[in-house]
């Protein structure tokens, strides 16, 4: 388990702890997520979460709302050096030749000259106009190691500060650690107690990679096009229910803080300012060891995100079932 720094990152209001990357930078361990925040609602969110305390904050290309992001981070009084900034490379943007220009464009909707972090979102490769899901001829193949090369070519030149990947698996991590000369900074992956991926776990904290945890409460809204009706919802949960009412605490709290407990950096999502705070306070409150030994047994290996969008819908592509993109 990666080492959490609980006390020499400048803190704003409350004891959020953080974790040591392996570039030195230190990551806040609770960040905004800002997928699936529609249009006019993230501006406001990013502003209420530094207000209250937040120092990090996850984007993406492809969530199409990085300029309302940098408009927040314009807004804001917190100085630039004490916020940590994610975004994350698109699929169709794995060319040796178009890595650097999605870094800028994603650095000029944000208003930043450097990113914190710079991740590749997805180990699928797309070419330009792809669909959901997509077709067999949309799909290419860019080799991982070019892309990786020009994720490093970035750090070069000053333009992010760390790298990372987003839903790799254990192989496809281990294929980058055998050619990296900068090594992956963070893997970004779904996280919570129905889906903990343990080997996965225990392979990043072996090599020093950071896990940041994504629908940390098991994203109840997620897209129509990645909703499976038959899956349960982990918020409604009796023994999870059962256990927040021990504690008094809510759910959602329990979920956030089990998280960073176990040793993962956690993004929840919200645009209503009094959940912002919470969340921020559920993050700094630990639980009993006896709450963490009983949200262990709730694994089932369930993915909310299954990955079914990168299959393309005549199956002749790369991929041709999902297991093939988590390597299972």
């Amino acid at each position: 388990m990666p080492a959490a720094d609980e006390h020499d990152a400048k803190k704003p209001r409350l004891d959020i702890p953080s974790f040591r990357l392996n570039n030195g930078a230190l990551m806040p361990a609770c960040g905004l997520g800002t997928w699936k925040s529609g249009p006019g609602e993230v501006e406001a969110a990013v502003v209420a979460s530094l207000e209250c305390g937040y120092r990090h904050i996850d984007c993406a290309f492809v969530y199409g709302n990085e300029g309302e992001v940098g408009a927040a981070l314009k807004k804001t009084t917190v100085p630039r050096g004490e916020i940590f900034v994610t975004s994350k490379l698109w699929n169709t943007m794995h060319a040796a030749s178009d890595v650097e220009v999605a870094c800028r464009e994603s650095l000029t909707k944000l208003g930043l000259d450097f990113l914190d972090l710079y991740l590749i979102h997805w180990p699928v490769c797309l070419k330009s106009g792809h669909a959901f899901p997509p077709k067999a001829d949309e799909m290419t193949d860019v080799p991982l190691e070019e892309t990786w090369r020009a994720m490093e070519t970035l750090v070069d030149k000053g333009l992010v500060k760390a790298i990372g990947v987003s839903n790799f698996s254990v192989p496809k991590l281990q294929r980058v650690l055998e050619m990296a000369r900068v090594k992956p900074a963070v893997n970004q992956i779904e996280g919570h107690p129905y889906l903990q991926q343990p080997v996965l776990k225990t392979f990043c904290d072996e090599n020093g990679i950071v896990i940041t945890a994504y629908s940390p409460l098991g994203s109840p809204d997620r897209p129509p096009r990645v909703m499976d009706e038959s899956d349960p919802v982990l918020l409604d949960y009796a023994d999870l229910g059962r256990i927040a009412e021990e504690l008094g605490r809510s759910p959602a709290d329990v979920l956030i803080r089990w998280a960073i407990q176990r040793g993962t950096v956690v993004i929840p999502k919200s645009v209503t300012p009094k959940r912002i705070a919470s969340n921020l306070e559920a993050a700094s409150k630990p639980l009993p060891e006896a709450t963490m030994a009983a949200l262990e047994k709730f694994d089932r290996g369930l993915r909310f995100i299954k990955g079914t969008m990168w299959i393309p819908v005549d199956t002749q592509g790369p991929l041709k079932t999902v297991q093939d993109l988590w390597d299972e």
